[in-house]
């Protein structure tokens, strides 16, 4: 095989195509804890950009969407913490929270992270307050609020997506 039959698969080079892959895997990577989808999917667009010589997206686009992409990291990693503070939950217990969801990853994986951290909440809270009732539901409110910043960075990241092929096939 030639080179050119190597680097095009449709009539369209393979870096644009790992450019739009890697955009699509980060949407994937939303649903999965402690994938960074978003850096994913810029990086797809970075990528993009990169093959095009800098020129498109247009900076302005192309800001637009790193800043998208940002606030969807903004929106991972604080998520649970504020979901569990607004619930009603201590700064500490907040804190434990996030440490043990991260360390039960590791252990049992998503199920792992929403039943650590549920059950870290709950025994904190009950501990400190001993309200069993408003224990378990700063618990459920917490749980809630991680699985509404899950739904969230998802349509945030396809909203980036949609941005970015729009731009490039418009």
């Amino acid at each position: 095989m030639t080179g050119p039959v190597l680097t095009t698969v449709l009539g369209t080079d393979l870096v644009v195509w790992l450019a739009i892959g890697l955009a699509l895997a980060g949407v994937l990577g939303t649903l999965v804890p402690l994938v960074p989808g978003a850096l994913i999917s810029l990086g797809g667009v970075y990528l993009y950009w990169w093959s095009t010589g800098y020129t498109d997206p247009g900076v302005l686009v192309l800001g637009a969407l790193t800043a998208l992409g940002l606030l969807i990291v903004v929106v991972d990693w604080f998520a649970g913490a504020v979901s569990a503070k607004v619930s009603g939950a201590s700064t500490t217990t907040s804190l434990l929270a996030g440490v043990a969801g991260f360390l039960l990853f590791f252990v049992a994986g998503p199920v792992g992270i929403l039943l650590g951290v549920a059950g870290v909440v709950f025994l904190a809270e009950i501990r400190r307050t001993g309200d069993g009732a408003a224990s378990a539901r700063t618990a459920v409110y917490t749980t809630v609020g991680m699985l509404a910043s899950t739904v969230a960075q998802f349509l945030l990241t396809t909203l980036l997506v949609l941005g970015f092929l729009l731009a490039i096939l418009v």
